[in-house]
Formats: structure tokens, C-alpha cells, sequence
């Protein structure tokens, strides 16, 4: 049933070609009536079609169909002349109402003011010269009864529609802006990568710098200690060239402050713990595997993933919460997970109102070839979930 009703919001014409012929059928019944008191058949349906024919255009061509079926209305005034003892209206005149609502809900209240006083100049006319005196009152009464019902319900889903319309125009406005808000988080994020992989490949190039001093010092009088420095300058310098493939595409700031220092790596990971214990958040490590040798734009994510992951949870928890960290390495991958069992802010609120951290974490991620997802836990709380390939 509701598909049923999605589909006929979603084809108007239908619903109202159906209420067209449910009056025209209607209509058939009086046309028999018509005839027997002299009233031409085709006069009387060419009058029908003109009031019921354009009730399934109505949405598209609002005011050219409400005023083809006010003609109508008018040309039946001057046709049933002879139904002075019949029934003096029929169903297919609530097209007239139906086009006054139409007009009000899709055109407005000035195309709708004019249209109500053609239709009590009509009202009017057929009150004297087409219904005896007694029913004269209390008909005219019924009609402004249906036509004020029909102003009534055009000026509510007007409104309904003008609000509707505004909301649907804040949300791609608010759409647009978070998508926005998205792509300068991101661009920042990978800029702050590029920074730090650019202190990491510089750091790596300053220590085979020192090593090749110390290699040519000691060739001929240490040859040992001069073919260490130039295995570790081989090592240093494959770790260097990783991390350069991996700085591709990714921008870096110009006026960004350069540090000449080696950044923080998986082993960082027992200190943030640590201080968000001193936070108020008890936090168990778990850690299945060495992670001291990890190379460095790994090391260096996992250390930033952890940081962040905490970091929301000491905001966003609630008092009373722990977290899990844990890191498990493997000859391929190296798996990495914190959950917390909070219950403070609804996670659908933490992304409506930015959640740029969560962006910055999948872009460290993406940057290394790994995976990355976050999301509520099943038991209840906050999980986040990386994984970085090892494999060369």
C-alpha cells in the first residue's frame, strides 16, 4: 500500500484522471435525466468534458485548466435551461472548487481572489435563472460552504508546499556546505600528511647523510664498521623512497613550519594510553605482535588513528566509559582497533555536526593502501577499525 501511495505522489496525473472519470460516471446518470426534459445529450457532455477534462493537467497548467473548467461552468448556465424541475447541480461542478483550490496551493491568493469572483458572478447567475426561489438559499449557501472549504484547503497545502520547498532547499544548502566542510577537512588532513612524510623522508635523508660521513671516515681503518653505515644507509634509503612514493599527490603547504624531528610511531601508542588514563578514561592495551619496527608512515598513522580515537572518546563517552586498544601485526597487515562502551553523544549528531576527525583518520588510512571504517559497536559504544598492508 504504501509503495501504491509513492506512486501515485509520484504520478499526479493518474489520481486526478481518476477522480475525472469516477464524476464522469457520476455525470451519465443525469444525462439521462437531461434528455428527458429536453436537454440536448451532446450539449449536456460537451459541458461535462469541458469541466472534467482538465482536471488531469491541473498541476501542470494550473491556470489555463481552472479557467477552461470555469468556462464550463459558465456555458452550463446557458445549455440546462430546461432542468427547472430536475436536479439543479451535479457532480462534475466540484471541478469548479477544485480548480479554486488548485489555483490558491500552486498559483497564489491573488490568481485565487480573482477566480472566486468570476465564480460569484456565476454563482450568482445560476442562483436567478436556473433554481426555483425556495432552493435558492440554501443552495448558494452549500456552494460558498464547498468554495470556502476549498480556499481553506488551498491555503494549507500552499503553505505546506512553500514550507516543504524551503526545507528542501536548506537541506542542499546544508548538503552542499557539509560537503564542503568534507573536502577543506580533507585537504587539510593530507596536507598534514604530506608534512609529516616530508619530515620523515628529511629525517631518513639526514641519517644516511651521517652515515655516509662515518662510512668514508672508517673504510680503510674500520672496514666492519664502515660496511654497517652503508647497509644502514641502503635500509634508511628504500624507507626513504617508500615514504617519497607514498608523498605523491599529496600537496604540501609552502608556508608550513618544517621539524627536523623524527615523528611519533606505533610505540607512541603505550604514552596516549597513559594519559588518557590521566584523563579519567581507563584504557586496556592489547598489543599481539612487534610493532616497534613498523615503517614509519605506518607507524606514524597508527600513532595519529589512536590519538584521534581517544581523543573522541574522552569528549564524547560520557563519564563512567573505558576504551580497548589493540594492535595485532602480522607478516601481511597490521590490524589496529579501539572500541569504548560510552553512551554520550549520538553518534548521528557527532557526523551532522562535522565529524571531520573521522575524515582525517580514512584519509591517513587511504594514503597507505589500507582500510578503514568506524561506526556504532554492537555491544554498545564507539569502534573504529584500520588496517594497513605490510607486504612490500
Amino acid at each position: 500500500m504504501r509503495r501504491f501511495s509513492l506512486w501515485m505522489k509520484a504520478h499526479p496525473a493518474f489520481g486526478d484522471s481518476l477522480i475525472a472519470g469516477l464524476l464522469l460516471i457520476s455525470d451519465m446518470g443525469l444525462a439521462v435525466a437531461a434528455a428527458e426534459q429536453g436537454v440536448s445529450f451532446s450539449a449536456f457532455f460537451a459541458v461535462t468534458l469541458l469541466l472534467l477534462g482538465p482536471l488531469p493537467f491541473r498541476r501542470y497548467h494550473p491556470v489555463g485548466t481552472s479557467y477552461l473548467i470555469l468556462a464550463g461552468g459558465f456555458l452550463q448556465l446557458f445549455t440546462h435551461g430546461g432542468m427547472q424541475n430536475g436536479i439543479p447541480v451535479r457532480l462534475s461542478d466540484f471541478a469548479l472548487a477544485i480548480a479554486l483550490y488548485t489555483l490558491v496551493a500552486y498559483v497564489g491568493r491573488k490568481s485565487g481572489l480573482i477566480y472566486s469572483g468570476w465564480l460569484l458572478a456565476g454563482t450568482l447567475l445560476w442562483a436567478v435563472f436556473q433554481i426555483a426561489e425556495l432552493q435558492a438559499i440554501f443552495l448558494v449557501f452549500m456552494v460558498f460552504v464547498i468554495f470556502g472549504f476549498s480556499w481553506a484547503m488551498g491555503e494549507f497545502i500552499g503553505a505546506r508546499r512553500a514550507y516543504q520547498s524551503e526545507m528542501e532547499q536548506r537541506l542542499k544548502l546544508l548538503e552542499t556546505g557539509l560537503d564542503q566542510q568534507a573536502k577543506i577537512a580533507v585537504g587539510e588532513e593530507r596536507s598534514r600528511i604530506a608534512r609529516e612524510l616530508h619530515d620523515v623522508v628529511a629525517h631518513a635523508v639526514s641519517v644516511m647523510i651521517v652515515h655516509a660521513d662515518g662510512a668514508a671516515y672508517t673504510i680503510r681503518s674500520q672496514p666492519e664498521v664502515a660496511e654497517n653505515a652503508v647497509r644502514t644507509i641502503a635500509d634508511t634509503g628504500r624507507q626513504a623512497l617508500t615514504e617519497m612514493r607514498r608523498l605523491l599527490g599529496v600537496l604540501r603547504s609552502e608556508d608550513a613550519e618544517t621539524q627536523w624531528a623524527p615523528q611519533p610511531d606505533a610505540r607512541g601508542v603505550v604514552e596516549l594510553a597513559e594519559n588518557t588514563r590521566a584523563a579519567g578514561v581507563p584504557v586496556r592495551l592489547e598489543i599481539t605482535g612487534d610493532v616497534d619496527d613498523l615503517p614509519v608512515g605506518v607507524g606514524l598513522s597508527v600513532y595519529r588513528i589512536v590519538q584521534e580515537a581517544l581523543t573522541n572518546t574522552i569528549k564524547h563517552a560520557g563519564t563512567g566509559s573505558t576504551a580497548l586498544v589493540r594492535l595485532a601485526r602480522s607478516p601481511e597487515e597490521l590490524r589496529l582497533e579501539v572500541i569504548d562502551n560510552g553512551f554520550g553523544t549520538p553518534h548521528d549528531v557527532v557526523k551532522v555536526s562535522g565529524g571531520n576527525g573521522l575524515i582525517g583518520m580514512r584519509e591517513r588510512a587511504a594514503v597507505l593502501g589500507g582500510e578503514f571504517e568506524a561506526g556504532p559497536n554492537p555491544g554498545g559504544g564507539w569502534r573504529v577499525r584500520a588496517s594497513f598492508p605490510l607486504a612490500a
